[in-house]
């Protein structure tokens, strides 16, 4: 007993533990404040609307016209094998560099990190410049031995086009960002799962591909997701090639005609704003997908239904109780460990 009289246990509780406390009922705290701003916001967000849906600048009847335009449809076509091929190439780049970088050959590693360095010190708007002038650097390619008469020579603009220009310049650009987000999944995966496949008798390719990887995937696929979205908004740069027949190239040169350039600029936020979301719904399902196994559930607030909170209480041992429990078993359990029904 304390000195204000209170049991230090609660006296309903039986000797065996059986009982439990009553639910306590939480009352939920109230946040005026917050219910103040929301509706600020809302009642802003209602009038921005509101007033853009009649300011005569936004072109809203040009923005109804070119929309679903042939021409607009065609460079949303564009934008999205620009940021596809790209993508894929980067991501095939990104692996190799990250296993260049963890390799014990400091000439593989070294050359890896001057990759990483060159493509990643330098603005991707003036890599583009560089590969538009890439035929003007490199009018010819030829194969063969060096400082001899080659046995192959081709222009250069009659083998790779403006397109391929654009989709080289941006994937090697990006393979230098997808190289970093590899090696940090590769890094994630315990040492120990190395070693455990290498006593199982797996080669290194193995168990990179059934072990590693598919580990490391689950630190891999947030931020690949994030590097395809950013992607996809970054095609808007191929116009420094030049390459003016994705979604943003397109939809400046109508408004050049039409001078009108905001309603342009909106079509053009339009299509890159469903690109994003059904990109985002992928990136979602992916990250449940490879996430199942690693505790990445997404936590059921208990309780929160009825606002009550279950508190039970631990089992207070008292005098002969142990023994009792070594010899009469469990009620709620059989012999298997198993719970009743």
């Amino acid at each position: 007993m304390s000195d204000s009289g209170r049991s230090a246990t609660p006296l309903s509780v039986s000797p065996n533990g059986a009982d439990q406390a009553e639910a306590i009922k939480a009352i939920r705290l109230r946040h005026p404040w917050r219910n103040v701003v929301a509706v600020i916001l809302v009642a802003m967000l209602i009038l921005f609307v509101v007033d853009a849906s009649q300011r005569e600048a936004y072109g809203w009847e040009n923005f109804g016209k070119y929309i679903f335009d042939k021409r607009i449809s065609q460079a949303a076509g564009y934008t999205i094998l620009l940021t596809v091929y790209s993508m894929i190439i980067a991501i095939i780049l990104g692996v190799t560099l990250a296993v260049m970088r963890l390799s014990d050959n400091p000439v593989v590693k070294g050359i890896a990190w001057l990759y990483l360095w060159v493509f990643r010190g330098t603005p991707v708007y003036v890599q583009l410049v560089f590969w538009g002038l890439f035929a003007t650097i490199y009018s010819t390619i030829d194969v063969g031995i060096p400082f001899t008469e080659p046995w192959l020579s081709v222009e250069t603009n009659d083998l790779i086009s403006v397109f391929w220009l654009a989709v080289i310049g941006l994937a090697l650009n990006e393979s230098a960002y997808m190289a970093e987000i590899v090696r940090a999944g590769i890094l994630s995966v315990d040492k120990g799962q190395d070693e455990a496949a290498t006593a199982l008798g797996m080669s290194w390719l193995q168990t990179m591909t059934r072990v590693v990887i598919p580990q490391a995937m689950r630190i891999i696929i947030p931020p690949t997701g994030n590097e395809v979205i950013s992607m996809l908004k970054t095609t808007s740069l191929v116009t420094a090639i030049p390459f003016s027949l994705e979604l943003y190239g397109r939809s400046r040169d109508i408004s050049v005609v039409i001078f009108d350039p905001i309603p342009l600029l909106l079509v053009a936020s339009a299509w890159y704003l469903l690109f994003t979301s059904i990109l985002m719904v992928g990136q979602y399902f992916l990250e449940k997908r490879f996430s199942r196994g690693v505790g990445q559930a997404r936590p059921e607030k208990a309780g929160t239904e009825t606002g009550a909170i279950t508190l039970k209480t631990g089992v207070i041992p008292t005098p002969g109780a142990a023994a009792n429990t070594e010899t009469a078993p469990d009620e709620s359990t059989d012999p298997t460990g198993k719970e009743h029904q």
